[in-house]
Formats: C-alpha cells, structure tokens, sequence
C-alpha cells in the first residue's frame, strides 16, 4: 500500500522503520511535528522520525497544523491509501482523517479500552498493572476510541520504568503495525469496535505530577518513580530545591519518617508511609546524576533532615 506515515518521538521511528523496509508497502511521506529548540545552543533539532525519514530521502511534512491548507492539499496530492501513526502529537481534524482510503490506523501504546490518552505507559505502571500491550485501532474524532484491528500483550516487569516498558512496546507494536497495514492492504483485516466498559483515561503528565509524596505507601512510591522515569523525572524538595530522584527499592523495613533520611555506609533510605526505601540516584539542582551514597556524602546530610 502506498503510505504516509505520522509520528515524531523515539518510540515511532521502530514503525515507520518496519515500513519502510516492508517489501508490501512504500512509504511516500512522513508527517511529524516541526523542528523544536534542543540542546545548550537551543538549535533546532529534527524529530527522530523527520530524521529516519531524512536518511531514506522521504519527504517530511511539518504542519504547524494539521488542518493547514497547504498540509491538507499535499496529502490530497500524495493521495495514500492509509495513514499509519505512532505518537504524533497533535489532533487530526476531520477532513485531513478523510482523505486516506482506509483512513488513519493509530498504535496506541495500551491494551484498548485501557488507558486511553496521551500517557498510557506511565499510567499502566502507576497502576501496578501486570500486564499491558500496544493496540492498533481506525482513527476516529473521539480520543482513541476507534475500531481495533489487533493487539498485542507484554508483561510489566516489577522493575520496569516507563523508558524501559514503552522500548519493548515500541518494537512489538512495529510489528503488529506492519501486520496490520498488510492485513488492510490485502483485505482480510476488520477492525472490531472498543468494548463499552473497562474504559479508563491516561492523560498527559505533567512535571508537578512527577513530585514524589512520600506519605505514599512504599510499593505506590515506588510505582510512581517507575512510572516518570526518564520523563518527566521524579522529584522531591529537600533544603528548598528539587532533586530528581531515579528509582528506588522497598527494603522491608521500617524505623523512618515519611521523608525522613538516614545516611549509611553503603545506602541512603528515605521513610514512606510504610516501608523504608533505599534511594537508586539523585540529582541535585544543577549538578549531575549521582549514586544517593555520592550525592549524601557532598550535600552532608544532617539527623532528622526530610525529603518532601
């Protein structure tokens, strides 16, 4: 099938790779969101998949807007048959979701009705699901909400991060994309309309979310740091600053205030509303990522000195 291919983040680029070397399909555009400030010199940087597309000698669409003109009258001229998208970032107006034959076929990054909404891999692991996936669905006007074609299933490891998970995911899901594109282009995929019930939202995370609470039982603390590491990052106050936290690991033992350190030769443990967690890395405000020994030895850490 003739394709134009939307996504922007890392996590898409195991796609449209998938696509582009799939002797069943060509690949006549890439959509991905315009150039963004990246970096100390804040120049602009191209997509991870603007860049893919750039090697293969692709065009790439940037639209400010999805529903700019001139964007919708090249994607007329282009005229695909479908439009596969991995996390494209921004909302597709009705009239550009008409123009492809077979319409626009979304990878969404969760076992569908699940999780529906921008973060569904941070909020699987938030949850303590055991168990997600990566769907793939027909693009309608409400959010993700589309008939399904296929999904499939992964385990959540105990110390899973929402990096980690969303990597995995990102290569399963290629596939499934690709087997999905092919059962459109041959005519022996239907997609199934979403059950009614089990519906639950996962939107976008911010970096305030990303504050750890240390009244939070132990397992709950530890999910929560799971769930923004690397992005947004999870972070605490402590001596008026933030400090990012990587992360953690519930000792089984107790003793500490909620947020309340203690500073051991080989270990730094915080106090939750249950267990004693041992700190993995800190960072401190304009310093580097460190190991909690390294970063208690420098800051000198005082008796009764609490993270909040």
């Amino acid at each position: 099938m003739r394709l134009v291919f939307a996504g922007t983040p890392e996590a898409a680029v195991p796609s449209l790779r998938a696509l582009i070397d799939s002797p069943r399909h060509e690949v006549l555009a890439v959509v991905t969101r315009p150039d963004a400030p990246a970096g100390r010199g804040r120049k602009l940087v191209r997509s991870p998949v603007g860049a893919l597309a750039d090697e293969h000698g692709i065009e790439v669409l940037t639209p400010a807007k999805a529903g700019a003109p001139e964007f919708l009258g090249r994607l007329r001229e282009l005229a695909p048959d479908a439009c596969p998208v991995v996390a494209y970032g921004a909302l597709l107006p009705q009239r550009a979701l008409d123009i492809p034959a077979h319409g626009w076929v979304n990878l969404h990054f969760s076992l569908l009705p699940a999780w529906r909404g921008a973060a569904p891999v941070q909020a699987a692991i938030r949850a303590g699901d055991e168990i997600t996936g990566a769907s793939t669905f027909d693009i309608v006007k409400e959010l993700d909400a589309g008939p399904v074609y296929g999904v499939v299933t992964e385990t959540i490891d105990p110390a899973d991060t929402a990096g980690s998970l969303l990597q995995r995911l990102s290569r399963s899901g290629a596939r499934l994309l690709e087997s999905t594109m092919d059962g459109i282009g041959d005519g022996t995929l239907r997609a199934v309309p979403q059950p009614g019930d089990g519906i639950t939202y996962a939107p976008k995370v911010t970096v305030e979310d990303a504050r750890v609470s240390f009244t939070d039982p132990a397992a709950a603390l530890d999910r929560h740091i799971r769930s923004v590491t690397p992005d947004p990052g999870a972070w605490a106050g402590f001596r008026g600053e933030r400090v990012k936290l990587g992360p953690v690991v519930v000792t089984g033992e107790n003793g500490l205030a909620p947020g309340e350190l203690r500073v051991e030769r080989k270990r730094v443990l915080a106090g939750t509303a249950t267990q004693v967690v041992a700190l993995g890395e800190v960072q401190a405000q304009g310093k580097k990522r460190m190991a909690a020994t390294d970063w208690a030895r420098g800051t000198r850490i005082e008796q009764g000195e609490r993270l909040s």
